[in-house]
């Protein structure tokens, strides 16, 4: 039998042969070059068509007697280990393209077809439930993948994850993601909300998609960001915008995203309406959470945080609730630790007394400056330092004696600076969730304004 000779052909689009079939599901799937797509996968699909024929002739014109093969290969790009540095020496790490939830059960006739589509989810969704299905990922640790998918049907890398959290359902990619949101500045961002690396020039360099969950300290200069990394989904503090490439991510607010406040890590903002005991207590994950430990920590619950607060209830929030709740004279059920409409009533109103000190019912927050007035001016950093005796100290040590973080003073507090002044600064610095420089016990104009506030 003499060597067939091929030449290149399309052919025709009812063909029934195995290598057509998984042709036309390569060319359903794969990204258009116009959207980002990479180009070896559109010169792959030429490939399956000859191999087609190949198996075709050899196979005696049986049109099954090569098996088909994977579907083109998805576009790379370069992540992060869990570490946060750079997993190039690892080999790159792909991040997936748009395609329908994986499983049978999921997909209709046109499924894939719809997944294509790039347009405005019509699905809401609120702020704390993005952070809530987030962290269902975090939980279960679910290792990252670009081909394969977990349990809820969205593919286990950056792309697929925000698909995921944002409920989408359909798995977009990086080059897509943003055909969902609305661009938003830094000082906009919101628990919830995207920051979007897409190298469109060349996807396989670093692309990379982050949800944001909040700010890590006051300087807005690291925030707890959730993302699907190696080895797993991952829940960190976060240089920002990110460990490489920093300056190229966007933010993005998800088009469907409803409700109003959102814990962002700011002291303000949200409704006084009580959200339910289900938003408390053990096992509880969520935005109104973090805002609990806010309101606490600004009525002298920082004392109870080591670290914090957050969106995970912790025994930190329950020892600091039940401590505002006997502040207030209440006792058995009424001092459980457990946020109930009155503890919930007291703190966003600013209702009586303050943990460890006296405070006025009704007041700004009944643990401001004399009579409920606003803060008093900031002296200026030169006040507060080693060998310095004056007023302002003496003022600092008594509302942080009045905020709760007085347990450093053996004596006092009085004018002379002393290291017991830092030290309780430094606890009041913390609570707020700063940390380094922002935490150093020397206090600034925004520990000063948080500190009379």
């Amino acid at each position: 039998m003499s060597t067939p000779v091929f030449e290149e052909f399309d052919p025709p689009g009812d063909c029934a042969c195995g290598g057509c079939v998984q042709r036309r599901r390569a060319l359903l799937h794969a990204v258009p070059l116009r959207d980002g797509g990479h180009p070896a996968a559109h010169g792959a699909r030429r490939a399956v068509v000859l191999v087609a024929a190949a198996g075709t002739v050899l196979g005696g014109g049986t049109g099954a007697a090569i098996a088909a093969g994977p579907a083109p290969t998805e576009v790379s790009g370069a992540e992060l280990r869990g570490d946060g540095a750079s997993d190039t020496a690892a080999g790159a790490t792909p991040q997936g393209r748009v395609g329908p939830l994986h499983g049978a059960d999921r997909q209709s006739a046109d499924g894939p077809r719809r997944a294509m589509a790039l347009t405005v989810s019509s699905r809401t969704i609120t702020r704390a439930a993005i952070l809530d299905r987030a962290q269902r990922w975090v939980n279960q640790q679910v290792p990252y993948s670009m081909n394969r998918y977990w349990s809820d049907g969205y593919r286990q890398d950056c792309s697929g994850f925000v698909s995921m959290a944002w409920n989408l359902g359909s798995n977009q990619w990086t080059g897509s993601l943003s055909q969902f949101g609305t661009r938003i500045s830094k000082n906009q961002l919101q628990p919830g909300d995207i920051l979007l690396f897409h190298n469109a020039a060349n996807p396989g360099a670093g692309s990379h998609v982050t949800i944001f969950g909040g700010w890590a300290n006051s300087a807005h200069t690291r925030y707890i960001a959730y993302e699907q990394t190696r080895p797993h989904t991952l829940k960190r503090s976060t240089p920002y915008a990110y460990w490489n490439n920093s300056s190229r991510y966007v933010a993005y607010r998800y088009n469907g995203v409803v409700g109003g406040g959102s814990g962002s890590g700011s002291n303000g903002g949200g409704s006084t309406a009580f959200p339910g005991a289900g938003s408390f207590g053990p096992g509880a994950n969520n935005a109104q959470v973090t805002r609990l430990g806010q309101m606490l920590v600004k009525r002298g619950g920082g004392k109870f945080y080591s670290e914090g607060p957050g969106p995970r209830w912790s025994e930190a929030d329950r020892r600091a609730t039940q401590a505002f709740q006997k502040a207030q004279g209440w006792s058995g059920a009424d001092a459980d630790g457990i946020p109930g409409r009155a503890t919930w009533d007291y703190l966003v109103n600013g209702k009586g007394k303050d943990i460890g000190g006296s405070g006025g019912s009704g007041g700004n927050s009944g643990s401001g400056g004399s009579g409920g007035s606003k803060a008093p001016a900031y002296p200026g950093a030169a006040k507060f330092r080693p060998g310095q005796s004056n007023a302002y100290v003496a003022q600092l040590g008594k509302q942080l004696v009045k905020k709760g973080y007085g347990k450093h003073y053996s004596q006092g507090p009085g004018p002379q600076w002393s290291e017991s002044d830092r030290r309780n600064v430094e606890a009041f610095q913390r609570a707020q969730g700063w940390s380094g420089r922002d935490a150093d016990g020397y206090p600034g104009p925004e520990t000063w304004r948080r500190l009379f506030a």
